[in-house]
């Protein structure tokens, strides 16, 4: 055991992480592109841009510049009757590529607290106007965030079990694979026909955190209409999604429909600082222009539209809108869909889905699929002993590179997995994955 090592584990509480029985932490010195480097001159490609934040890759120039060019001009300044311009700026252009209904910004400080944000601006909302709407409407397997308000709307289970009492009550919605999806459609419609639902929150056609999960467009569509024909704010939660993840530069750009809130953070600042944003429309802020103080949104964060933070969030929008990094998401996705027919049709993988960046599949166990499924504890030191970080989610392999990987890199991260595939057949079979 390093030295650091042992001074973490001294000093240390990981995140996700028991207290016994974990495998050391690995000590990264420095990180280039995709590429991590170990204490001990190990490199470690990074294949899930490090929980899906990194989308241009590590230490890059224009955002280390950017970062060093606003700490040396002003690092920070309360943000309740200040501004300062890369707030401005950044708002500014966040608008420009939100869709149009969107018309106000609203920092804060990660993807938790962007939901926290949305959650009481959509309750508020009423609460101003004097409507009493108490409900929310989830989707069962959701994950958005560690907060109470983001647990109380995300999937209930042994990760919130400690908490269950203190959650507000939601009314959770079956996750709408094919076979589920009319009668998903049918408890919409009832839920919203009985007049007492706030707001419909959501990841916009894949979940993330249960896997991965691609659902129906075109249901989502219908959801979000209904919804906003009968006064229900909906909320997308793109924190996983936004910024090019998806294929467009958010994942509700593939829908007819747009949401009335936007919760972004992760790939905001390409992964260098933490920051959390959310959007709504002019009409939920009419709630809120009044003459009348307790109207007020009393929310905010001493981090709030932090200028280091809005400098290099507006430089990693330099980037994301070149044509270059359009290219690059465009690149990966077509490398993903040739991978996957080399997935498809192998005894050992099972529902394989590509959406943008993101390629997933399943290893066919009999256990069902979750993020307790004893296939990861398995995955994860097997692709880090050959070099590649992939943080499985149970019995799912997933991929979300940041877009600078090359070719090269890509093909490496493939032949694993087919090795992999190839070479523990039985281990899986026998039900010790």
């Amino acid at each position: 055991m390093s030295d650091w090592v042992k001074r973490d584990g001294d000093a240390i509480w990981h995140p996700f992480t028991p207290l016994r029985g974990m495998d050391e932490p690995i000590v990264i010195e420095k990180a280039e592109g995709v590429n991590l480097y170990t204490s001990a001159g190990g490199r470690i490609i990074d294949a899930i841009s490090s929980w899906w934040v990194n989308i241009h890759g590590h230490s890059h120039p224009h955002l280390a510049d950017a970062i060093s060019k606003q700490a040396n001009a002003l690092e920070h300044v309360i943000f309740a009757g200040f501004t300062h311009k890369p707030a401005i700026e950044l708002a500014e252009r966040l608008l420009e590529i939100l869709p149009d209904n969107q018309s106000k910004i609203f920092y804060s400080d990660n993807g938790s607290t962007a939901v926290e944000v949305a959650i009481k601006m959509a309750f508020q909302y009423f609460y101003n106007q004097g409507i009493e709407r108490k409900k929310i409407i989830a989707i069962d397997g959701a994950y958005h965030g560690d907060t109470f308000g983001a647990m109380s709307v995300g999937e209930r289970g042994p990760f919130t079990d400690p908490f269950d009492p203190y959650l507000f009550n939601v009314e959770f919605l079956d996750f709408p694979s094919p076979e589920k999806e009319e009668e998903v459609w049918q408890r919409f419609q009832t839920l919203i026909a009985e007049g007492e639902v706030a707001s419909f929150i959501f990841e916009p056609i894949i979940q993330g955190a249960s896997g991965m999960r691609i659902y129906s467009k075109s249901l989502l569509d219908k959801m979000i209409k209904l919804a906003q024909a009968n006064d229900v704010i909906c909320i997308a939660d793109e924190v996983m999604t936004g910024f090019g993840r998806t294929g467009g530069l958010f994942a509700s750009d593939l829908l007819a429909s747009n949401p009335d809130i936007f919760c972004l953070s992760k790939g905001l600042t390409g992964g260098a600082l933490a920051m959390g944003v959310t959007s709504c429309t002019d009409k939920i802020q009419e709630a809120y222009r009044s003459n009348d103080l307790m109207k007020t949104f009393f929310h905010g964060h001493s981090f709030t539209g932090n200028p280091m933070t809005c400098a290099v969030a507006n430089a990693s929008l330099d980037l994301l809108l070149t044509k270059e990094c359009e290219e690059n998401r465009a690149r990966i996705n077509n490398r993903h869909r040739a991978f996957e027919q080399d997935l498809i049709g192998q005894d050992l993988v099972r529902n394989t889905r590509v959406l943008g960046t993101i390629i997933a599949f399943e290893l066919n166990t009999e256990r069902d699929t979750s993020y307790f499924n004893e296939a990861r504890h398995h995955l994860y030191p097997y692709f880090i002993d050959k070099g590649i970080l992939i943080r499985p989610l149970g019995n799912v392999i997933y991929l979300i590179p940041p877009y600078v990987i090359s070719d090269e890199d890509l093909d490496f991260i493939y032949r694993t997995i087919l090795n992999f595939l190839n070479e523990y057949p039985s281990l899986i079979k026998n039900q010790e994955l």
